[in-house]
């Protein structure tokens, strides 16, 4: 009997230490999905998407990049981040965006182009350093890494005002 119990509470810890470990995946939003933000449906509008993924709760989406980092620059963003998804805009469609999800941290964001998103000017995101490149000769911006993202380049696209209704 205690052997059976043992194996019972080593496959429960196994288990339990499985899931703590599993890290969050892309996932694509359906249809309908609406911004975490502003409840817009993503769909509608241009431009790459975002998802964050909490260490609690199901993803929260976003239909712009600069509403995104509009919620996590905002001082009093206290949910436990465990991932962050953005659409590579040299891989998508920029009109009608699907798939290409990659991870926010790696990403070159470009601030300052003339890109279109939902609320205006926006972001763009980029898998490479080459695809980043080209959409500057393009779109005109400059390129930031995610870790040197600060609020006040929010207010240069005009988001921050718009992402604070």
């Amino acid at each position: 009997m205690p052997t059976k119990i043992g194996c019972l509470l080593f496959a429960f810890v196994l288990a339990a230490c499985s899931e703590a470990t599993l890290a969050p995946v892309a996932q694509e939003p359906s249809a309908d999905a609406a911004c975490a933000l502003d409840g817009m449906v993503l769909q509608d509008f241009p431009g790459p998407k975002a998802q964050v993924h909490y260490t609690e709760g199901k993803p929260d989406y976003y239909c712009d990049l600069t509403e995104l980092f509009a919620v996590l620059l905002a001082p009093e963003h206290k949910r436990k981040v465990a991932a962050v998804f953005v659409q590579d805009a040299g891989k998508t469609d920029w009109a009608k965006p699907s798939g290409h999800w990659i991870v926010a941290k790696d990403a070159l964001f470009v601030v300052g182009s003339r890109k279109q998103g939902s609320m205006g000017a926006t972001f763009g995101a980029f898998a490479s350093a080459q695809e980043a490149a080209a959409f500057v000769q393009r779109e005109g911006g400059t390129i930031v890494q995610f870790d040197h993202m600060k609020a006040a380049m929010l207010d240069k696209s005009g988001a921050a005002a718009n992402a604070r209704h």
